[in-house]
């Protein structure tokens, strides 16, 4: 079982430079085995919402990827993962990483709606 600290999503800001760098799911990986994981409000809420446990959402990372990069959110990169539940069900997360102390920062999770995605990993075209 993994041990995760669990603490707020804060840290100094990076500098302009750092906006542009792609988060790397090995990134994500390896700071979730050494339990360096910030969890913001909104991702325990939706963990909650969906009745998620850390256990599943973190197997969904180590065994899932990235479909997704967002290199200019602030305050940190971050992208959208994909990956399956214990029992195979779909789920998606976005996650944060923080270069300066190696922290992951899980922002959110949910189970994508199929009716807006493609086999869960590309997004459909809205009509109109």
């Amino acid at each position: 079982m993994l041990r995760v600290r669990r603490r707020r999503a804060r840290a100094a800001c990076p500098t302009h430079a750092e906006y542009t760098v792609a988060v790397k799911i090995e990134d994500l990986i390896r700071a979730i085995g050494e339990g360096n994981v910030a969890i913001t409000r909104h991702a325990e809420i939706e963990r909650r919402a969906d009745d998620l446990g850390y256990e599943e959402i973190y197997f969904s990372v180590v065994e899932g990827e990235i479909i997704e990069e967002y290199p200019k959110d602030r305050p940190y990169p971050s992208c959208l993962v994909y990956g399956d539940s214990f029992e195979g069900e779909p789920m998606h997360s976005v996650w944060a990483y923080n270069q300066a102390n190696g922290a992951a920062v899980f922002i959110t999770v949910y189970r994508p709606d199929p009716e807006r995605w493609i086999d869960f990993k590309e997004r459909r075209p809205r009509d109109g």
